[in-house]
């Protein structure tokens, strides 16, 4: 017999045994727990993520088409610079966010250190500009002008500069041809935002984080076909982020071209002699505030007559929108938009709203005729109009006698309009007209004629003007009703005593009201393109254009052409031989009436000329000028706040984009061969076979040119009378200073 069991196991053999079971049961069951919880609750998610980290995307971004001028001369188009980026991921990474890594770079590239720090500083509602206000994990821009020494100096030391990356790539340029300016037409384009990337997300046309997007101009209104589409290569990496193949692949699509209707030629014509314009009107006196003439902004258009495509637009204060390029410096940003900087940013031929003066007759007369007023009859132009105790005074007291309506026209006759205006508002009931009664004709032609609303032309942020009708007084006046009606006095200051009066009947459509709006002024508030279109419909015979400034989109192969037709917008309310009276009494203005002292020598016989002046007077400011004009071919519009009177402020500038167009030199001859636009461009440029589009070159400088060759033109004399002095031959260049009247509020322009 033997003392060892028959397992060979002792007792302590055995628990040791079980314990391991346990042991091992229980990992087991910790483990299947783990990988169900992996392979079956998180599955789905592990599997995502897992996919995302073995395919990388590599964006190839699209090449932006190009704005291109009527004749196929680039006014945007790309370059390549050397671009120095810098990444916030890989910055933050960095103990001190990145502060050094920046500091030096500043030091390289020749930039103070809070200029590199504030271009990559995240915008929002407490940042000011400059800032990113583009995706934060795309690289930000620093400099677009790093040169091939500063680069090498990054590259080759890239363990100093973790983050920080020197490539060439292409940016936005504008050209400027032949020294043309045209930003506020062209805009500009920065970096999408986050929220951009969202909203487009599901639609045709979405975002990458790379791109960049038109802000203002064409560049805005024609992105989504300048833009084009990006690449994305995906490759497939394994675990050590190394290239084991390709995935699928997008192409990059370059975007579609955009031919306009500008004339860069003319375009820098328009530009050369608004800034003329502006700065002889800063040497002329104003008697009335005892100081020269501010001509603070102004603005011109140039549009065909026919059609209404745009050939020129310039608003001034203007800038040069290569700021905006690769990221806007502080200093460049408040002198944008700083209150010193009369906010060149705003293009003021489609955003600048004035009371028109004078040049608002065209729509009194056109109402006159609506409400049955001969077009022959002898209307008294006497030197004043009462009414009660208030004097409406004429020019200097003029007084022509009984005339017609073509001759107030020509002579620009103001107490003609106001005893038009007043009859009406008898005749509509006076300021408590019975329910139904007013005809109000006045008010009526005004939006006919597409006033109080946007031209839709094809740019964005136009505004409407004002046409002050009954309703927008009732509404104006619950408005302010609670202002006017703390602030009026009865005996108080005049702008006191207007808000008296505005609290008491401000709802009610009084007497001075609109005689004051029978000639452009009081609450009326037009643009310049609002302007050109009437002018440009009285030009063609009654109809009205959407201004266009597309032409036509060209794809980057040049293989479809979509043309951008133009659209009519509708008809004036007139008859033809309404129109016909017009036409004579408006070239009655170039030769004998308002006007004329600015256009002595013009070949009238050859190119017949038209005009209407007109002088705004704007509360506690200079009179805006305004200049209207066409002929068969062009209606060009010019205005120039607190400049003195229309011909006298813009006579000298508006020939001579005339002169520039037809080839007129100073002395009155005209030479074909130095006409840049005779007549309408109709074709589109030449598209080569590899897509590329011809383009002459422009040599010189078309304003200086244009400039030298009216030399010889008395009208341009420096020592021609001042702006406020009348004509010699008509005792009337269109000045007008009345006692401040009761009911008229002239509103800051």
């Amino acid at each position: 017999m033997t003392n060892i069991p028959e397992t060979g196991r002792t007792p302590r053999v055995q628990t040791r045994l079980v314990v391991i079971q346990i042991l091992v049961l229980s990992l087991l069951g910790t483990l299947g727990g783990r990988l169900w919880y992996l392979q079956i609750r998180e599955g789905a998610e592990y599997q995502k993520e897992a996919s995302g980290n073995h395919v990388q995307q590599v964006v190839d971004p699209a090449v932006r088409g190009d704005i291109l001028d009527a004749r196929g001369v680039p006014l945007a188009d790309n370059e390549t610079r050397l671009v120095v980026s810098a990444s916030r991921t890989d910055l933050l990474k960095q103990k001190d966010d990145g502060k050094a890594v920046l500091a030096k770079l500043a030091g390289v590239l020749g930039m103070k250190p809070e200029e590199v720090a504030q271009k990559v500083r995240l915008c929002d509602a407490k940042t000011p500009q400059p800032c990113w206000n583009g995706s934060p994990y795309q690289p930000i821009p620093i400099t677009d002008e790093a040169t091939p020494k500063q680069a090498l100096q990054i590259r080759e030391r890239a363990e100093d500069f973790p983050g920080i990356t020197a490539e060439p790539e292409a940016v936005r340029r504008y050209a400027g041809p032949g020294k043309s300016n045209s930003a506020q037409v062209l805009g500009y384009l920065s970096p999408v935002t986050d929220d951009e990337i969202q909203k487009a997300k599901d639609t045709d046309s979405p975002y990458l984080r790379s791109d960049m997007v038109g802000r203002s101009g064409l560049e805005r209104q024609y992105d989504k076909v300048l833009r084009g589409k990006a690449g994305v290569t995906r490759y497939e990496v394994d675990n050590l982020g190394r290239v084991i193949g390709k995935a699928k692949s997008d192409a990059a699509e370059s975007g579609s071209n955009l031919v306009t209707s500008i004339d860069s030629r003319v375009q820098r014509v328009a530009e050369y002699e608004l800034n003329k314009a502006m700065k002889k009107a800063r040497q002329q006196f104003d008697k009335i505030t005892g100081e020269n003439y501010k001509a603070d902004s102004g603005a011109v258009v140039v549009m065909e007559a026919k059609t209404g495509r745009i050939v020129a637009m310039a608003s001034a204060p203007t800038y040069d929108p290569n700021v905006w390029v690769g990221g806007i410096s502080a200093k460049d940003y408040k002198a944008l938009t700083g209150k010193d900087s009369d906010y060149p940013l705003i293009n003021r031929a489609i955003q600048g709203q004035a009371a028109p003066g004078s040049t608002f007759k065209v729509v009194s007369t056109a109402a006159a005729v609506q409400a049955g007023y001969e077009w022959d009859g002898g209307y008294p132009c006497t030197s004043s109009y009462s009414v009660g105790g208030q004097v409406f005074k004429n020019f200097e007291g003029e007084s022509f006698g009984p005339i017609s309506l073509g001759r107030a026209l020509e002579v620009s006759c103001d107490t003609v309009f106001y005893g038009l205006a007043d009859r009406e508002w008898k005749k509509d009931g006076g300021i408590n007209p019975k329910k139904g009664q007013p005809r109000d004709y006045f008010f009526k032609t005004a939006h006919q004629f597409g006033l109080g609303k946007e031209t839709g032309i094809d740019l964005p942020n136009e505004v409407t003007g004002r046409v002050p009708d009954r309703q927008w007084k009732l509404d104006y006046w619950k408005a302010n009703k609670d202002a006017w009606c703390k602030s009026g006095k009865k005996d108080g200051s005049y702008v006191e005593k207007i808000a008296y009066e505005n609290c008491l009947e401000g709802n009610k459509m009084r007497e001075g009201d609109e005689i004051n709006y029978s000639i452009g002024q009081g609450d009326t508030l037009v643009t310049p393109i609002q302007e050109a279109v009437i002018y440009g419909a009285v030009a063609n015979g009654g109809t009205m254009y959407h201004p266009t400034i597309g032409k036509a989109v060209i794809s980057a192969d040049g293989k479809t052409i979509t043309p951008i037709k133009p659209r009519k917008s509708g008809k004036l309310p007139v008859t033809q031989a309404t129109l016909k009276g017009m036409d004579d009494a408006f070239a009655g203005v170039i030769t004998r009436g308002t006007a004329a002292w600015k256009f002595g020598g013009w070949p009238q016989d050859k190119i017949a000329l038209h005009a209407k002046t007109g002088t705004a007077e704007v509360y506690g400011k200079q009179t805006t000028g305004w200049l209207a004009t066409y002929t068969k071919d062009y209606s060009v519009i010019m205005t120039i706040a607190q400049a003195g009177t229309g011909s006298g402020s813009s006579g000298e500038a508006v020939r001579n984009i005339y002169s520039a167009l037809y080839g007129v030199q100073g002395d009155g001859s005209i030479d074909n061969k130095k006409a840049l636009l005779p007549e309408p461009q109709k074709g589109l440029p030449k598209v080569r076979t590899d897509g590329t589009i011809a383009a002459p070159k422009i040599t010189g400088d078309p304003g200086k040119d244009v400039e030298a060759s009216q030399q010889d033109n008395p009208t341009n004399d420096d020592n021609q009378q001042p702006a406020t002095s009348p004509s010699p031959s008509t005792g009337n260049s269109n000045t007008r200073r009345r006692p401040r009247r009761r009911g008229s509020r002239r509103k800051l322009t």
